[in-house]
């Protein structure tokens, strides 16, 4: 039955959506800190507000541009000292294209989450029903508690974990298959294996610093998300029970009389 309403869209705001790819829901965010996932990695910020489609977008720009233009390249030898072979590295074609998405990409995120503030609030007052429960031909998924050091810790052993431990696919398979693609090309693994066998000038050699800087983004990236979602989730999974609870069991005439003493 809930699923009909959500269907019909019986109400005017749903505070979430429950579906066998994930839980999407509305809940306050700080905008500076969305805007800041922004400004660390283009795309970042839409992702943690579940905007999946121009997050993906800014993403896979971020990763082209930077790439083509060097800047990461140019930020190690800058962070070495060596301002001038910073300077020749960057590609200009490409830097100045990159600036003004790069700063759409921050105010965006920014505006967005201000907005995505107002609709939460709105949401909140509505108290509109959702589905907790969905199953299809695929998946299965429902509301649940879950402890979030547990999606932290999956998500330092490797991104995408976290994400799959609550269930949200699409952040899964995205962090996991860019986090393939970060490891394979800038051979860190085999700088790993060259470290351990004690080789450290060849494993500092062997590395591609210019694919290598992504992966501080997308590590912390993968934790947060993972942490702040099963957070909130846990919450959700609360105010539901309340609903279905007072719904089902409290009598209706049932009120609660604040300040005043009962015998």
């Amino acid at each position: 039955m809930d699923n009909f309403n959500n269907i019909e869209n019986k109400f005017r705001r749903y505070k979430a959506y429950v579906s066998t790819a994930g839980t999407t829901q509305f809940h306050l965010r700080n905008p500076y800190i969305i805007a800041w996932w922004s400004a660390a990695f283009p795309g970042f910020g839409h992702l943690l507000l579940s905007k999946y489609l121009r997050g993906l977008v800014l993403f896979i720009w971020e990763v082209v541009v930077n790439y083509h233009a060097k800047i990461n390249l140019a930020m190690v030898h800058s962070f070495c000292g060596n301002i001038e072979l910073a300077k020749e590295s960057l590609d200009t074609r490409w830097m100045l294209m990159y600036i003004p998405v790069y700063i759409f990409g921050i105010w965006d995120s920014y505006r967005t989450c201000i907005d995505m503030n107002k609709v939460a609030l709105l949401a909140e007052r509505e108290d509109a029903p959702f589905n907790s429960f969905s199953i299809g031909a695929l998946e299965i998924n429902y509301l649940d508690k879950r402890k979030p050091e547990m999606s932290v810790l999956w998500s330092l052993f490797m991104p995408g974990l976290g994400q799959l431990h609550i269930h949200r696919v699409l952040s899964a398979f995205f962090s996991l298959i860019w986090t393939i693609i970060f490891l394979y090309f800038s051979k860190a693994l085999i700088a790993v294996q060259l470290l351990f066998l004690g080789n450290i000038q060849q494993a500092t050699f062997v590395l591609d610093k210019q694919w290598l800087l992504y992966m501080p983004s997308m590590w912390g990236f993968a934790v947060y998300d993972s942490y702040m979602n099963t957070v909130e989730n846990n919450k959700l999974y609360n105010w539901e029970q309340r609903a279905f609870l007072i719904k089902q069991f409290q009598h209706p005439n049932f009120s609660i009389k604040k300040g005043k003493v009962v015998d």
